[in-house]
């Protein structure tokens, strides 16, 4: 046996061995889109969660929609300025098409002439009556629910709800 072959061999291994690094905590749910289809669609997910408190997609989006929403909560639960802008960030600021009173948290189908109500968009929503609501809970502010399958394609559907 030709020993130096030998070792060229074993270095060729350990140089192989090194570069290469060890993936850990990098899973993601891709959807099977690119990086900024899956934001867009996990932000308007979110926003329409958030506006409706529950809404019907397929599994592997509503597993995905999750902790994507659930990191959004806790955020709404801190309710400082920083959270607040850290949140603009993940969702739509969308008008609902409700007024609110900010200080009460009261939500109003039309404007009352003796109070003064602002426009209720998704933020506010967010950081005025979800944030309050779950500010006892440490974790688990959604649910997913298994519903037949689509017809047309047979698509794992559920129902992801607000706690």
């Amino acid at each position: 046996m030709h020993v130096p072959a030998l070792l060229d061999i074993r270095k060729q291994y350990n140089k192989n061995k090194r570069n290469k690094t060890m993936r850990h905590m990098t899973k993601k749910h891709t959807l099977g889109k690119a990086k900024d289809q899956r934001d867009a669609l996990l932000r308007s997910l979110a926003t329409e969660l958030f506006v409706h408190g529950e809404i019907k997609t397929t599994m592997a989006r509503a597993k995905a929609l999750r902790p994507y929403a659930e990191e959004i909560i806790t955020l709404a639960k801190k309710g400082d300025l920083h959270a607040i802008r850290q949140a603009a960030r993940h969702i739509y600021n969308k008008e609902t098409g409700k007024f609110m009173d900010l200080t009460t948290g009261e939500v109003f189908e039309a404007p009352a002439a003796d109070k003064k109500l602002a426009k209720q968009t998704v933020l506010r929503k967010l950081f005025v009556i979800i944030g309050k609501q779950y500010s006892d809970r440490k974790g688990g502010y959604t649910r997913i629910f298994r519903l037949p399958p689509r017809r047309g394609d047979a698509s794992e559907m559920a129902l992801i709800q607000l706690v």
